[in-house]
């Protein structure tokens, strides 16, 4: 299976699991058992199924083969390259190839200058007119090659302009950007570009991630802090002839494996092999130098050698074009393959499916207590009535009073309920207080003002990790908050489970530590990027206060509207059950009292209150089997295999 089937697979089973769901919200509409709650829950799932995306990211330093072995992969099938991988034709801005089918075949690009505005890529996304859009035609392998082309454009200006624009600059150009001998540097053309490519790896929701080298990448610290972490899986490219240089391991520690990341899913490419098959050395000499490469480039990156790849992207990309097996097998580029799809779609997979199925199920599990509930309500019923056969209207009038007692009683402990809602409500308050976006924006604007303010580095420092401080103090008494609520909530459920007989069963908790997590990777990569004595010595003031707030302000603000929009999501839930189950309480209260007044006033009408409510209890009993159906439809769904990687087809 090959890896245009391996994600077609997936994309079929990513379909299948969605229209389970719609099945469910159809059943729920027909049944009249739709609410808000569930209304909003599954619309949620949905849209996380509809926009889920693969991401692959290639990083490398430059002329390591990086866009060759994209174009070997992915789009061999062309019968030509793709991007543009030729001797000084390199990525120069970070691009993203997808497809959006709101959107032609196109190429968007962002203009380097936008730099200066502090805005970042995420937000321009939204700014169609920040963008600058070449039409692509598909139909010439030349004019895609041409369109493509512009992201490897430079535009050369002075060296307060490439700093301005986030750019180090260093006279050897080990560090940074190189001057000439005019004093002009040579920068990107463009910040960033979306190459919008209606391609079938790309249809079935592929992301590929091409970035530039360091000098490049670290001008664009949004990489690092955030599209790289979020990537499912990092091929770092390195040359067989130079092993892990320097430069590379730079880049590896400082935007692969920033702040302490997982090693899962990263795996390092050793390209130009062929550079090896010089017809001087045996392939008994080329396996022994394969090996020891191999063997030093996991020793360098802390890698198991198993995840060290050497490969030959323009051979397999030569033997992809021209239908030569032997010399794919003998590029090595299928074992790449095979591991990428290992590494992501199976653990894709798997995010997915436990995100679906913790959000459906806790649907699927209320709706199932709401109908029993109605059926236990329903018997209870129609044990009373059978009680009543051939008693006297004094039997019933004492059924009547009993009934009218019961209601009275749960009125009562309505009270309790709304007095713990208000509760519920001042407490829901005090946890956005800490946790809330106008309390970070408070937050951020104190942090600006004290950097602005500063005379020293030393007090630059302080005032940036002072911010982090403050955002971990914001989670610590936000789970304080947070432990509150439940503990009242699990009260409550408790109460009216004992006093009133709902089956509440237990509150579902919740935790801010793996949100507290991100924000320590966050800071993590912050402290490697930015909170460097090299950084705050050589930066000036103004420069580094509009970096920090451009950048990793920025990157906080959106986990904290994570944290919020997941804090809020948890609030409905641990309400919403309470809530169902007093008002259909309620219901079932009221009917009874009714049903109990028509008896007492016409006792002829008995038996067809009794087969009525049987009635209603095989109706319900038809539900419950109906539910019990599409949970069943839904757990098949999420639980069918995606693929069974075998050697990778050419």
């Amino acid at each position: 299976m090959g890896m245009q089937d391996e994600l077609s697979a997936y994309g079929a089973w990513r379909s299948r699991v969605e229209q389970t769901l719609v099945r469910l919200r159809g059943w729920l509409f027909e049944s009249n058992l739709k609410d808000t709650l569930n209304d909003q829950l599954i619309e949620q799932l949905l849209m996380k199924l509809r926009d889920d995306r693969l991401v692959v990211a290639f990083v490398a330093e430059f002329s390591r083969g990086k866009s060759e072995l994209i174009n070997a992969i992915f789009f061999g099938d062309q019968g030509t390259r793709v991007l543009p991988s030729s001797t000084g034709r390199t990525t120069m801005c970070p691009t993203e190839l997808m497809y959006d089918p709101q959107r032609p075949a196109c190429i968007d690009l962002l203009p380097i200058d936008t730099r200066r505005s502090g805005v970042q890529v995420s937000d321009l996304k939204a700014q169609s007119a920040a963008w600058t859009r070449l039409p692509l035609d598909t139909r010439s392998a030349s004019a895609m090659q041409q369109a493509l082309s512009r992201v490897s454009e430079q535009r050369v200006v002075s060296i307060e302009d490439a700093e301005t624009l986030g750019f180090r600059i260093d006279l050897s150009g080990e560090n940074g950007l190189q001057p000439d001998a005019h004093g002009r540097v040579a920068v990107p053309a463009w910040r960033h570009a979306v190459i919008n490519l209606p391609h079938p790896l790309l249809r079935q929701g592929l992301v590929i991630l091409d970035t530039p080298g360091l000098n490049a990448i670290g001008a664009e610290p949004e990489l690092t802090l955030s599209l790289l972490p979020a990537a499912h899986a990092v091929l770092f490219v390195l040359g067989m002839d130079t092993g892990v240089t320097q430069s590379d391991l730079g880049v590896w520690k400082s935007h692969v494996t920033a702040a302490g990341g997982s090693r899962q899913g990263r795996l390092a490419v050793l390209n130009k092999m062929d550079s090896l098959w010089d017809g001087l050395r045996s392939e008994a000499q080329i396996e022994s130098e394969i090996q020891r490469q191999i063997a030093s480039c996991a020793t360098t990156l802390d890698i198991p050698a198993a995840r060290v790849f050497p490969v030959s992207a323009q051979k397999g990309l030569l033997a992809r074009v021209q239908g030569d097996a032997a010399l794919l097998a003998r590029s090595r580029l299928p074992l790449l393959e095979r591991a990428l799809l290992e590494d992501l779609l199976p653990a894709k997979r798997d995010i997915v499916a436990a995100a679906v199925e913790k959000d459906a199920c806790e649907l699927i599990a209320r709706t199932r207590e709401l109908l029993q509930g109605r059926h236990r309500a329903i018997d209870d019923q129609m044990a009373e009535f059978s009680d009543l056969r051939g008693k006297n209207r004094g039997v019933i009038q004492y059924m009547l009073r009993r009934v009218r007692a019961e209601k009275d009683d749960f009125e009562r402990g309505l009270e309790r309920f709304y007095a713990t809602r208000n509760v519920f409500s001042t407490q829901t308050n005090e946890l956005f207080a800490h946790l809330g976006m106008d309390a970070l924006r408070t937050r951020t604007q104190r942090t600006r003002q004290i950097m602005e303010d500063a005379n020293f580095s030393l007090q630059l420092r302080e005032a940036m990790n002072g911010f982090f401080e403050e955002v971990r103090d914001s989670l610590r008494r936000s789970a304080a908050s947070i432990d509150e609520i439940f503990s009242m909530m699990e009260a409550m459920y408790q109460r009216f489970s004992t006093e009133h007989d709902l089956r509440l069963g237990v509150p579902v908790p919740f935790s801010v530590h793996r949100y507290e997590k991100d924000i320590t990777r966050l800071e993590q990569a912050f402290h490697q990027q930015f909170n460097t004595w090299l950084n705050l010595i050589t930066t000036e003031k103004r420069a580094l206060t509009q970096r920090f707030f451009e950048t990793v302000a920025v990157e906080v603000r959106k986990h904290m509207e994570v944290v919020n929009r997941d804090v809020e999501h948890w609030l409905r839930a641990i309400m919403a059950p309470l809530e169902n189950q007093v008002r259909e309480h309620q219901k079932q209260l009221k009917r009874r009292l009714d049903s109990v007044k028509r008896i007492h006033e016409a006792t002829d009408t008995l038996e067809e209150r009794i087969e009525e409510l049987r009635q209603n209890a095989a109706a319900l009993d038809q539900q419950l089997e109906e539910l019990a159906r599409v949970e069943a439809t839904l757990q098949a769904a999420l639980r069918a295999p995606v693929l069974s990687v075998v050697s990778v087809a050419a």
